[in-house]
């Protein structure tokens, strides 16, 4: 009995130093370059491609199972994937899911992203947690004719990520407001019917899930560019201030957010409040600097210390920079660390409504440990609007 040979390939992923894997290509054809990392969620594919916070990389599945669940559009954080390409260990079969619009290959191919399939991602892994997160080039053509050097030479070529702004690539264009809040069964997704306060959030590649979030703790939210400055956020006479995740190197955001972010504090007594880039742009803003880290934090079980308490908390994680905890100045605290390595997880200004975090409290995908931050900020506005209203008495 002959044993069957298994097709060529038609897809190709070169490392900068020359390393080559092939697999079978799904999605566009083409080829694109951009940084590469890992994620060791088990759920929620279709949230991570379409996390603004991923633009410029390309993201290695550490889980086989992608695509089981095909895709839906409830389940989008943003519009359309905005992570570059994606790198799986199994081809995606067809979606056994009663939530299930479209098949994952579909959706690549009508939004124009590339993906590969049948890498061994275990391998690929290794390679990135020892050398750091690889320049990379992507390529899928049917034909599977691949001009081998002259990938690994678009890969060389790619600039990276720091120094890269990248906010005002995935930010809004203009303001609008949010209503949505978090999703019920077996309604899904409702409308706010009252508020409390107001807040503006400002886009620097916001997730929705983070809009839902803050909308279901009774806030009113406009969202802002990320370009905004202080006098178009107080016109808005906001009672807190939310600074977003998104992509890119903080210190290159921060080149017109830490400004903006200063005339705040140092006018106001607004509560601010920042997830992931604008936990680090935060940071900036209070005099700390950010480090890039060796291949960053990419998942949804990443153990986190509270260090008031003692409490640890898993939460979901996607960043490639990190607040550099010794160069806290003095009067900010650091109040949460990783687990892992150690790397800061959040700060908080003393005698002032100021505080942030690196993991993402909204999760999706990811555990709800940490939902109570959205409570807090709300609180911080109350009890900010108390002290305000006792001074005028």
């Amino acid at each position: 009995m002959s044993a069957l040979c298994p097709p060529p390939p038609t897809a190709c992923l070169a490392l900068s130093d020359g390393r080559i894997f092939f697999g079978y290509g799904f999605g566009a054809t083409g080829q694109t370059v951009a940084e590469l990392c890992f994620n060791t969620a088990i759920t929620g594919y279709q949230e991570i491609m379409t996390d603004p916070s991923y633009a410029g990389q390309i993201i290695t599945f550490t889980f086989p199972h992608i695509g089981n669940v095909g895709v839906n559009p409830s389940d989008n954080e943003t519009s359309d994937p905005v992570a570059a390409g994606m790198v799986v260990k199994w081809n995606p079969t067809e979606p056994s899911n009663w939530r299930a619009i479209e098949d994952l290959k579909t959706w690549f191919l009508r939004r124009n992203k590339i993906a590969i399939g049948g890498v061994d991602t275990r391998r690929l892994t290794r390679a990135i947690r020892q050398q750091g997160a690889p320049h990379v080039a992507l390529a899928h053509h049917p034909n599977g004719q691949f001009d081998i050097s002259e990938l690994v030479k678009a890969a060389r070529e790619f600039k990276g990520l720091e120094g890269v702004d990248l906010a005002r690539d995935v930010t809004c264009a203009q303001s609008y407001r949010w209503e949505e809040t978090l999703w019920e069964w077996p309604d899904g997704y409702k409308q706010q019917t009252k508020t409390q306060y107001h807040v503006v959030a400002i886009d620097y590649g916001i997730k929705r899930n983070i809009l839902r979030c803050l909308a279901q703790t009774g806030c009113e939210i406009t969202v802002l560019p990320a370009m905004s400055s202080a006098k178009e956020i107080l016109a808005h006479a906001p009672d807190g201030l939310f600074l977003s995740n998104g992509p890119g190197d903080p210190a290159a955001t921060g080149s017109y957010a830490v400004p903006m972010i200063r005339e705040i504090i140092e006018t106001t007594q607004i509560p601010i409040f920042g997830i992931c880039l604008g936990h680090q742009i935060l940071a900036l803003a209070l005099g700390a600097k950010t480090v890039k880290m060796n291949h960053g934090h990419h998942g949804a079980n990443h153990p986190v210390k509270e260090l008031g308490t003692g409490k640890v908390k898993i939460t979901s994680m996607n960043h490639g920079f990190a607040v550099d905890s010794q160069s806290l100045p003095e009067g900010i605290i650091e109040t949460h660390s990783s687990l892992f390595d150690g790397s800061n997880c959040g700060i908080r200004v003393v005698d002032r409504p100021i505080f942030s975090v690196q993991y993402h409290p909204e999760a999706s995908p990811g555990p709800q440990d940490s939902f109570s931050l959205f409570e807090q900020f709300r609180q911080t506005m109350i009890e900010v609007r108390k002290t305000s209203k006792n001074a005028h008495l």
